[in-house]
């Protein structure tokens, strides 16, 4: 049965005239300027947008990701070296090499194409938009012409679409042996509130005992920030990860705290705690001062705070040293102000002049990066900003592009690999 337009309710038609012209501008993505890990990097920003709000999960996803394209750049290089495709101590993912291809650039950016699909289909298969995220990969896919039916990973004969897939296999492989609990979708196995939860709309916190304990809120209805519908009781935000292995830390510190064995690569030690019966304890007075900051700077969010403050490198960052313990937050931190012990940048490394002042009110600016890092809808999540900030604020800008600022520039390409894999700002230090 066949239904026409007028059949469709208004808000409808404009929805599909949406989705239509979003769909004509991705078919026409083959013609990008960026480099097919830029195309493949945004396709997995926009996928996070669609999905449930998991800051941890996401990082993975954009690692995970950021290694098989680099994988897909490596096996082509006599120089470079996978980091876990023919070499992961998790499983075995054997390479037994590739005929020399004919095009190089167009098999690699075909092979990068198909590991990145594979590794964004499997991983958002629980969102609750995997069928739009499904279809603008699709769409990637189909604007250059590749063939996403191809499911085989015998890559024996040179066939880049198959490499992909075997590259991704390896990696979606390692990811269900890494202690993420991803077969069960990231459940939590062990940790348990201590504290029952609390119900806003009822006056008083009669269910909080431990004081110093995690406390879950029960709300009668609750939404994530991408405004999917989620469970009204709160649940604690990845609690276990630290069992996922990571990246580039070793040797981490295994430790029982609140009945739940941990894993720390970096242990902050004994926390601040408060204690109501001594109030001399010095943890709690540290824990009482903390609380009091936030208070302080809070005030600082206020549309009457008119005090304007210079927000150019010259006044902001450039921290010596951080400090070592809680005798030192009070030479670290301005209490009154806000801000840390950072004096800023006497010279921009570029143009060899001194930053131009840019004084705005504290407000306002507190506001801006208040609201960007509390993620509102439809956002990346922390660990997709920083991909964000490196595609549109940092490689658009580049007059250079040199591995840790030193050598030739590398090819656009290859640079972004490197960047989305060992991070942006070990690649542009010397060129910002």
């Amino acid at each position: 049965m066949k239904i026409g337009l007028h059949a469709l309710t208004p808000s409808l038609v404009k929805g599909r005239l949406i989705l239509l012209i979003l769909l004509l501008a991705i078919v026409n993505i083959g013609n990008s300027q960026y480099s097919m890990a830029r195309v493949w990097c945004d396709a997995t920003l926009f996928a996070i947008r669609k999905d449930f709000a998991r800051p941890p999960v996401h990082a993975r996803n954009l690692h995970h990701i950021s290694v098989a394209m680099y994988e897909c750049w490596a096996v082509y290089q006599t120089e470079a070296e996978t980091y876990i495709f023919g070499k992961d101590s998790l499983l075995t993912c054997k390479f037994v090499g590739i005929p020399k291809p004919f095009n190089l650039a167009k098999d690699r950016d075909i092979a990068i194409s198909f590991a990145a699909y594979r590794i964004i289909e499997q991983r958002f298969k629980t969102s609750p938009n995997y069928a739009l995220i499904l279809e603008h990969i699709q769409s990637i896919m189909n604007g250059f012409n590749y063939d996403y039916k191809i499911v085989s990973t015998d890559y024996k004969n040179g066939s880049p679409a198959r490499l992909g897939n075997a590259i991704a296999k390896c990696i979606l492989d390692h990811g269900l042996a890494d202690g993420s609990n991803e077969k069960d979708n990231y459940a939590i196995r062990y940790y348990k509130p201590k504290n029952k939860e609390l119900e806003p709309q009822f006056p008083g916190n009669p269910n909080l005992v431990h004081i110093n304990n995690w406390q879950p809120l029960k709300l009668k209805v609750a939404v994530d920030q991408n405004g999917n519908p989620i469970p009204s009781l709160q649940k604690f935000q990845s609690p276990e990860w630290g069992s996922v292995l990571p990246f580039a830390l070793k040797n981490p510190k295994q430790e029982v705290r609140d009945s739940l064995f941990l894993s720390m690569y970096h242990d902050p030690g004994i926390l601040p705690k408060l204690d109501t019966i001594n109030k001399y304890d010095q943890s709690s007075q540290w824990f009482k001062r903390g609380m009091e900051m936030v208070i302080a700077w809070s005030s600082h969010l206020t549309p009457e705070d008119s005090l304007m403050i210079d927000i150019s490198p010259n006044s902001i960052g450039n921290v010596k040293s951080l400090p070592n313990s809680p005798l030192e937050y009070d030479q670290f931190y301005d209490f009154n102000q806000g801000g840390d012990a950072g004096k800023g940048y006497p010279i921009n490394p570029v143009t060899k002049q001194p930053y131009t002042p840019q004084f705005v009110k504290r407000s306002d600016f507190q506001r801006i990066v208040s609201q960007f890092w509390a993620d509102g809808p439809n956002t990346e999540t922390p660990p997709g900003h920083w991909f964000e900030i490196y595609n549109k604020l940092v490689a658009n800008r580049l007059s250079s592009k040199k591995f840790n600022g030193k050598g030739n520039d590398l090819p656009e390409l290859e640079y972004d690999l490197k960047a989305y894999l060992m991070g942006y700002n070990q690649l542009v230090i010397n060129n910002v």
